[in-house]
């Protein structure tokens, strides 16, 4: 299945926009957990995700053409 990364902040300095294959990856925990893998970075920083414009608060499925927003915290006001 093919993914469109956007990264945003400090996290677009080591996990460029892209578009990505990834097999055997159902759900965002498990692409989570592949990112962190392939972006070891990741692993040491707080971030936000959000699955088709929408923030992630709990544990999606993920389709073919989907897009994955990687954001740094941010805060409103």
């Amino acid at each position: 299945m093919e993914i469109e990364i956007i990264s945003f902040g400090k996290i677009a300095e080591f996990v460029p926009q892209q578009r990505i294959n990834v097999v055997g990856i159902s759900d965002t925990n498990e692409l989570k957990k592949h990112l962190e893998a392939s972006f070891p970075m990741l692993k040491e920083i707080k971030y936000k995700l959000a699955l088709n414009k929408n923030m992630i608060h709990e544990n999606l499925l993920i389709e073919d053409n989907d897009t994955l927003a990687i954001m740094p915290p941010f805060s409103g006001g």
